[in-house]
C-alpha cells in the first residue's frame, strides 16, 4: 500500500527502493516499446517532417537511460536486502548434491 501523509515517516527505505525499481521498469519497458514503434513508423511510413530526424531516436536513448537506472537501483534494492540467518536456512540446503 502507498504511503499516505499520515504515515510518511513510518515508510520503509527499502519500499520507497522497490518501488523506484518497479517505476524504472516501467519507464524502461514504455521507452522501449516507443522506440519500436517510432522504428517502425519510420521504416514503413518514411515521414518526411523535417523534426522526425530528430524525434525518432529519443524513445532508444529514453531507453539506455531507463536500463541504466533500473539496474543500478536493482543492484541498490539486492544489497538492501539483509541474506537469511543460518538458523533460518532449511537443513537440506546443507545436503550436497
Amino acid at each position: 500500500m502507498p504511503c499516505s501523509r499520515s504515515t510518511r515517516r513510518r515508510c520503509s527505505v527499502p519500499y520507497r527502493l522497490t518501488l523506484a525499481v518497479q517505476w524504472a521498469g516501467r519507464l524502461l519497458c514504455w521507452s522501449l516499446a516507443a522506440g519500436m514503434t517510432t522504428a517502425a513508423t519510420d521504416l514503413l511510413l518514411a515521414p518526411q517532417a523535417p523534426w522526425w530526424d530528430t524525434v525518432w531516436p529519443l524513445p532508444w536513448y529514453l531507453t539506455c537511460l531507463s536500463t541504466l537506472a533500473w539496474a543500478v537501483l536493482r543492484a541498490c534494492e539486492k544489497a538492501s536486502q539483509r541474506p537469511p540467518d543460518e538458523d533460518t536456512l532449511p537443513n537440506h540446503w546443507d545436503q550436497a548434491a
